[in-house]
């Protein structure tokens, strides 16, 4: 295995260890928010779909063709616009309260790039040209 899916994977398995981790807190509302947990607010539950997405990703990085490695591109693309929409977004100041920022949201981040620049630089195979 290439130092470049061993990067997908890892960051992967990051991505999944970040969203049990505390993301926010919140001293107004005295409440610490994860990306699977987030009470008295509105935000939801992201870290959701950053374990989907993760679990894909990672099952793709272990095929060794063409067209999962593709697949594996959009996925990972996704997978760091969402990070980086979760960062944007709870991250924001709202009416004054700005929310302390905790480890598992920049470890979520972090990896999804450490995972996206492992796909990109994921070897692929030469196709076959006829004639």
């Amino acid at each position: 295995m290439d130092k470049s899916k061993i990067a997908t994977i890892l960051g992967g398995i990051l991505v999944i260890i970040s969203a049990f981790l505390p993301w926010l807190t919140i001293e107004s509302i005295h409440t610490t928010i994860t990306g699977l947990h987030s009470p008295g607010t509105s935000f939801g539950e992201p870290g959701k779909l950053n374990i989907a997405l993760a679990i894909v990703m990672i099952i793709l990085a272990f095929i060794k063709q063409n067209i999962p490695t593709k697949i594996n591109l959009f996925v990972g693309g996704f997978l760091f616009a969402w990070t980086f929409r979760n960062f944007l977004m709870y991250s924001r100041c709202e009416m004054g309260e700005c929310p302390h920022r905790e480890i598992g949201l920049f470890l979520s981040i972090i990896a999804a790039a450490i995972a996206m620049a492992g796909i990109l630089f994921t070897k692929t195979i030469p196709s076959k040209s006829e004639g």
